[in-house]
């Protein structure tokens, strides 16, 4: 996979979310959809609000804009790692969200070996490969949506990198081994979380950075309010971007010392061809006046210490 030359990341303001969604949607120039089948991958790894996990008013106007784009089915994944994946998803008011567009609501956990496909380790960081749910890798289009955290875990950082981890099977079906035990007790666990991009379609990704962590991560931390959403359809751009703006507001040691682009997670998914390779090829796009000041400091990050 090659590099994109450049990639564009989009910011908004997000005090209406709706607005927001399909502005970012609209500037992205994503296509029909018609007859397609969607997969949708949010964040909802605890039992917490937003900004631990998705806001219900940015998932049902993703769900929006999937239905006005004609999607023929929608389905949302996710595994929880925090909690028990269908009361997280309930709790969290996913499963109405879902209900109200008509949306399939799966909890991968309770995926059989067949509902998993199998990444070997081979020129990865992971000793036995990992399984990734095929719901993703069956869908004709996939699109995510994140929070802006920090991860206290050993991540660092939980973005649009790191949410493509909770469609990795916790461990093999029937008891087998333990990929997420394997995770996180790795020194590479920043890199294997690159990694996992690798083998995750992904078509677009928003982060909702109305609120966020900025200490802490990824279910409770020091909340800042950037007020704003940002959308890429590069992955490293984003992330990279979303650094910037914790730069901003002023975060962990871990993200704040060093080049962005020398920070595990995104030098690793950077020299696999999953995006961007330098600050340099990523443009941030204002859609409105009031995200203008936003952009403009995180582009003076981004040159400083790209």
């Amino acid at each position: 996979m090659a590099s994109p030359a450049a990639s564009e990341v989009y910011i908004i303001d997000a005090s209406d979310r709706d607005h927001a969604i399909e502005a970012l949607w609209r500037e992205v120039g994503f296509p029909s959809l018609d007859g397609k089948d969607i997969a949708v991958k949010a964040n909802f790894n605890s039992d917490d609000p937003f900004p631990a996990t998705t806001h219900p008013d940015t998932l049902g106007a993703i769900f929006g804009q999937l239905l006005d784009a004609g999607a023929r089915t929608i389905r949302l994944g996710e595994r929880s790692g925090m909690g028990e994946t269908r009361a997280v998803l309930r709790n969290r008011g996913a499963v109405d969200v879902a209900a109200r567009a008509g949306a399939d609501v799966v909890a991968l956990d309770d995926l059989p070996r067949e509902g998993w496909e199998a990444v070997p380790g081979d020129g990865l960081h992971w000793r036995e490969g990992f399984l990734i749910a095929r719901l993703f890798w069956d869908a004709d289009v996939v699109v995510q949506t994140c929070c802006l955290k920090t991860h206290r875990f050993g991540g660092h950082v939980s973005l649009s990198l790191k949410n493509p981890v909770g469609a990795v099977a916790e461990k093999n079906p029937g008891g087998g081994y333990n990929y997420m035990m394997e995770l996180h007790a790795s020194p590479h666990q920043r890199r294997m979380i690159a990694e996992v991009n690798r083998f995750f379609p992904c078509a677009l990704s928003v982060v909702d950075a109305a609120e966020g962590f900025s200490t802490g991560g990824p279910e409770r931390g020091h909340r800042i309010a950037p007020g704003v959403i940002l959308a890429s359809t590069d992955r490293v751009a984003l992330d990279a971007a979303a650094v910037a703006l914790l730069r901003l507001y002023g975060s962990t040691p871990d993200v704040m010392r060093g080049r962005i682009f020398a920070m595990d997670q995104i030098a690793r998914a950077a020299e696999l061809g999953v995006g961007v390779r330098s600050a340099q090829d990523l443009r941030l796009v204002a859609l409105d006046a009031e995200s203008k000041e936003t952009a403009f400091d995180m582009r003076r990050i981004l040159d400083g210490a790209g």
